[in-house]
């Protein structure tokens, strides 16, 4: 059976084009994706048009993927981190 830390997590490392490395809360992470999930110019993954609500979509999108396309020559990527052991 897995070790149950490996499904915890105390923030995310966000990677954003013309930006620096920033740490960001699981709120942050999942309110900047709600932003970019709001803009009609960014297409989003098939599988979130399915979901009802832009709150269900950021989150899954958080637990499910790792980078969000948006534009040419933009990128949007998140890992995930833990401070202790």
């Amino acid at each position: 059976m897995a070790d149950s830390i490996m499904y915890q997590e105390d923030g995310y490392v966000v990677l954003e084009a013309d930006h620096p490395e920033q740490f960001f809360t699981p709120e942050e992470l999942q309110l900047k994706l709600k932003e970019y999930l709001l803009d009609e110019k960014i297409d989003i993954p098939r599988e979130l048009q399915n979901l009802d609500s832009v709150d269900a979509q950021a989150k899954h999108l958080m637990e499910n993927y790792f980078e969000l396309d948006i534009g040419a020559d933009k990128f949007l990527q998140w890992y995930v981190v833990r401070l202790e052991k």
